[in-house]
């Protein structure tokens, strides 16, 4: 490969989260690691690479400029996104009007939901849930209805329409989060999925806030088809979020946006995010993202999605030869594993708890399930070089699922 997933960087010291926090209450329970053994990060979703060679370019580069005043988003900005989109995603269309900053894409997911919804309105959304959801619907006063996805004969996990339309129906609701991919079971959703499900909310009337953050980071084999892209109604319906964060390990830098084709829509949408005052663009992230959304982000991306496939392929191997009890459905994007130790933990006479800190006392530092509403459930990050995903998977089956 012409782009380096092998090294293994100290992040200890870095800023970084995912090494440096002992424990994150609800999430990662604490424990001390054995003597003598490292700790591999596999919770929080970001990624244990180095970040396309653009980025620190171009950040080196305006950082050495020493003027940090006042600016606005430059037409390369915006270039970047619809060129991005177009060649990736195959939109055709978007222009600068329907591209809004965000600081994140749960502030984004907040600012239209206040102008969709009334204070303890219910919102729909499928379960498992990402955890951010949730608290994002809480905290600002709106109240979750969950539509729990179902697994077919071959485990893969599917809306259910017929529990969709119960809900949408009986709690008169207005608005619905569709996270495409899904996170935290990484279900990319095909076209015909997506159609019956935006049918389904055009027929109660009901607005969507698509999560495509993780759009890039499906299977090679895998297409993310967007949300919008489905038929005209649900371009004019849905407000969707984006961010190079996940893709390109950015996180730390802050900058998301959306895509609003609906003039009425996008207009409250980013009068709502403007009431703060804080929903500011910061003049590095923008660098970034025009270097990271440019020809070679696009072939670090490629190369980066194999990797991604073939640590799954490992981890989903290894499982199932060697974690009897453990189910998973293997993800079609993400760099996430939903592993279900249901089976395994009744088996042994252990409860979730006592499982993830066994873990966490060989080194690794994997996630808490049931804030995602996995009752007896680990999430697990495999965005690291093969070399640590290998490392831990060999101190699971020797310290952790032994007897």
């Amino acid at each position: 490969m012409k782009y380096d997933f092998t090294t293994v960087f100290d992040r200890r010291g870095k800023d970084s989260i995912a090494v440096d926090a002992p424990s994150a209450p609800g999430m990662v329970p604490a424990a001390k690691t054995r003597e003598g053994l490292s700790r591999i990060p596999m919770w929080i979703a970001d990624m244990n690479f180095a970040t396309v060679p653009t980025v620190p370019a171009a950040l080196a580069e305006r950082a050495a400029h020493p003027a940090y005043g006042y600016f606005s988003p430059s037409d390369a900005y915006y270039d970047a996104i619809v060129n991005w989109h177009r060649v990736r995603n195959g939109a055709t269309g978007l222009s600068k009007e329907c591209i809004g900053y965000e600081n994140g894409v749960l502030g984004g997911l907040v600012s239209a939901l206040n102008v969709l919804c009334s204070k303890g309105d219910g919102v729909l959304l499928h379960s498992p849930t990402y955890v951010g959801f949730t608290h994002s619907l809480e905290d600002n006063g709106y109240h979750p209805v969950l539509s729990p996805l179902k697994q077919d004969k071959d485990g893969l996990w599917r809306m259910d329409y017929a529990d969709m339309e119960d809900k949408l129906k009986e709690g008169r609701i207005h608005a619905a989060i569709l996270c495409s991919p899904h996170n935290p079971t990484g279900r990319v959703w095909e076209r015909q999925e997506l159609e019956q499900a935006m049918e389904l909310f055009r027929k109660y009337n009901v607005f969507v806030v698509s999560d495509e953050i993780w759009s890039d980071l499906t299977r090679p084999e895998q297409r993310h088809i967007p949300t919008q892209a489905v038929s005209e109604d649900a371009k004019l319906r849905t407000v969707a979020l984006y961010a190079p964060s996940k893709t390109f390990n950015l996180a730390g830098l802050v900058g998301s946006y959306h895509i609003i084709y609906n003039p009425w829509l996008r207009q409250r949408v980013e009068k709502e995010a403007s009431l703060s005052h804080y929903n500011e663009m910061n003049v590095l992230s923008m660098h970034a993202l025009i270097a990271a959304y440019s020809p070679e982000g696009m072939e670090w991306v490629d190369e980066l999605r194999q990797v991604l496939a073939d640590n799954v392929d490992y981890a989903c191997d290894f499982i199932a030869r060697h974690f009897p009890g453990v189910k998973l459905s293997k993800p079609q994007g993400t760099y996430m594993l939903f592993l279900n130790c249901t089976e395994w933990c009744a088996a042994h006479g252990k409860t979730v708890e006592e499982l993830l800190i066994a873990g966490i006392e060989a080194g690794v530092v994997w996630q808490d399930g049931r804030p995602f509403h996995g009752p007896c459930h680990i999430r697990m990050n495999l965005a690291l070089p093969r070399s640590l995903v290998e490392e831990a998977f060999d101190r699971l089956k020797r310290y952790v699922f032994t007897h």
